[in-house]
């Protein structure tokens, strides 16, 4: 109240904190309602006040049972997740820079074979194999230095008992608590799958019969000490032995006793050798010997060994005991030695040299074996083949290849093998000519004779062409990449008239391989006419995976080693099971070969097998015997 009217003073007034102004002389109405308007608006103030002071106490209320719910239910998730991280099938690590393990779910630490309370705390280097500590150290260091990267390896994992499992890591820093940095690691047991890998690779490199090194594997080795010899001047020595009597044991006791023999003498070999040595089959019953770093005086002392443990050694069977005897063929290796196929060429002729000189005897190769040996030995099988074609001393047998399904007919599908006539008649299966023919450029006009042959024979039978599923022929490397053998194919349908979806042609992974550009130009050609194809001795190496998927095959035949052992070796089960699958997946029927026993053929069927081929379902048989 004031009896001012200058509006400077009212406006200062109000500014100081006074709600209203009224001025003399008083109207008391006027006052008395301002009044009232201004406990109005206080009543109407303290009521607001009230209202939001209830709604404030209102949302605490319902914070505070929101905050409790969200308690409760992530009280009740937590055990959830905690069971999901112990429970699920895989390894999972927190460790911090060090390696000290942070955390580890329950299935982990109870594969690994420990409590969770026993690791907690522990440094996770115990769980490594003391091999791979140093490697699992260095990387560690490179996941905390690379945080944003995922790293991944395999190594050797320790379990409590001290079995060694084999590992694939997955890791990954993240932050931690207090600006620490923790590795992050998820683990997976991969045992199986590396233990079949390192399996399918020694089998690669190992001969399935005696378990030493294969040919491929021993000729690999051989470049590697030619190259030594070369680059270091080192001495190293090449034995070739071979077998006296074992083809009079084979004939007579069978094959099943040859192959007893086989294993029996490849343990008495390594057990002559140094360790850093190397033993190996190179086919039939011929072994290598790759003496490292050995001087040729040694070298000699060595194989003259070797010949002895043999000659010493009887092989009992079917109560009779038999003498071997070895003929052994050495060759020194320095730095003026040739190269590979010279030094083996020159083993080779040394052995033949000790088998001439009447057997079970070491002689060191001279300059003047090789041609004594040449001319004794392959000039000989140039002669008898190049005979047998002049004068025909061929003949063509036949083997059932029998459907597991029962669905065909067993006679109607089969193969056909050729045989050569020695000097008594007496048939000579493929083994003993094929290599020679072939290493002199003669598998053609073989091929040439086995198609003319077959055809001729299936024209001048039309009830067997009738009953003829499919009759397999085999064809050489060679013939695949003769544009003039393929005209000639065309030319033996043309003018016999055999329907082109009777004939399947076989060959091997080999073969098809040697020109891969030909051979799939020749196999579209007669795929497109309607015949089809069998890819022969499938699984033999490697190699038959990675060239399967270009060759338009309609048939793997399983190669026969693996087929003959499996109901005792189960490795062999596993790969027949692998290849027969791999078959399938890629739309192919599948062929076991060396089917010899009703268990091996039990065993097939089980397996889904699709077509077997051996002695137990029928033996090779002249083709005029088929009528």
């Amino acid at each position: 109240m004031t009896q001012e009217s200058n509006s400077e003073e009212i406006v200062a007034a109000l500014a100081m904190g006074a709600n209203d102004c009224v001025s003399k002389p008083l109207n008391f109405d006027v006052l008395f309602a301002r009044v009232e308007a201004q406990l109005a608006m206080r009543r109407q103030a303290e009521s607001r006040t009230k209202s939001l002071l209830a709604i404030n106490r209102t949302l605490r209320i319902e914070l505070a049972a929101r905050k409790r719910a969200a308690t409760a239910s992530l009280l009740t998730e937590v055990p959830r997740y905690q069971q999901f991280y112990d429970d699920t099938p895989s390894i999972f690590f927190t460790l911090d820079a060090g390696g000290k393990i942070l955390s580890v779910n329950r299935f982990g630490a109870h594969y690994m074979g420990y409590s969770v309370a026993e690791l907690l705390g522990q440094t996770v280097h115990k769980l490594v194999a003391e091999q791979d500590r140093i490697t699992f150290a260095e990387r560690l260091t490179t996941s905390v230095a690379a945080p944003e990267t995922v790293h991944r390896w395999e190594m050797y994992k320790l379990h409590k008992s001290g079995q060694h499992l084999w590992v694939r890591d997955i890791a990954r820093a993240a932050p931690g608590a207090h600006g620490r940095v923790n590795i992050l690691i998820a683990s997976e047991d991969i045992s199986d799958t590396h233990y079949l890998a390192q399996q399918l690779s020694h089998q690669a490199s190992h001969d399935e019969l005696t378990g030493l090194v294969n040919r491929r594997e021993f000729e690999r080795r051989l470049q590697r000490v030619l190259k030594a010899a070369r680059e270091e001047r080192s001495e190293h020595a090449l034995c070739c032995i071979d077998l006296d009597k074992f083809k009079i044991i084979n004939d007579t006791c069978g094959h099943v006793a040859g192959d007893e023999l086989l294993r029996q003498v490849a343990t008495l070999l390594q057990r002559g050798v140094r360790s850093r040595d190397t033993v190996a089959r190179l086919g039939g019953d011929e072994f290598g010997i790759l003496l490292e770093h050995c001087a040729p005086e040694q070298a000699r002392q060595i194989a003259n060994g070797l010949r002895q443990i043999v000659d010493q050694f009887r092989f009992s069977w079917d109560q009779s005991n038999f003498h071997i005897g070895a003929s052994v063929g050495l060759v020194p290796i320095d730095g003026s030695s040739g190269d590979m196929s010279s030094v083996l060429s020159a083993a080779d002729s040394a052995c033949y040299v000790a088998k001439e000189a009447g057997r079970n005897r070491m002689h060191e190769y001279c300059e003047s074996d090789t041609l004594l040996a040449r001319r004794d030995t392959e000039i000989q099988r140039v002669l008898k083949i190049d005979r047998a074609l002049e004068e025909d001393r061929w003949v063509l047998f036949y083997q059932p290849i029998v459907a597991l399904n029962g669905a065909i007919d067993e006679g109607s599908h089969y193969e056909l093998l050729i045989r050569m006539r020695d000097d008594d008649g007496i048939p000579a299966p493929a083994g003993k000519f094929i290599a020679t023919a072939e290493r002199f450029n003669m598998i053609t006009r073989i091929d040439r004779w086995v198609l003319n042959a077959a055809f001729t024979w299936l024209a001048a039978h039309p009830a067997q062409l009738e009953r003829t599923s499919l009759c397999a022929i085999n064809i050489s490397g060679h013939s695949l990449a003769d544009e003039e053998f393929c005209r000639a194919v065309i030319q033996q349908f043309e003018e016999t008239g055999v329907p082109f979806e009777k004939i399947c042609f076989e060959i091997t992974e080999t073969a098809a391989i040697v020109n891969m550009a030909k051979t799939i130009r020749f196999m579209a050609t007669f795929k497109t006419l309607g015949c089809q194809f069998s890819l022969d001795d499938f699984g033999s190496g490697l190699s038959s995976f990675a060239y399967l998927k270009n060759l338009p095959v309609d048939y793997l035949k399983i190669d026969g080693q693996f087929v003959k052992d499996i109901v005792e070796d189960s490795s062999d089960m596993e790969m027949v099971r692998s290849i027969n699958g791999i078959g399938h997946v890629m739309g192919k029927k599948t062929i076991a070969e060396f089917v010899e026993n009703e268990a091996i053929l039990t065993r097939l069927r089980e397996m889904g097998v699709d077509y077997a081929q051996g002695y137990y379902l029928g033996a090779p048989r002249p083709l005029d015997e088929f009528v």
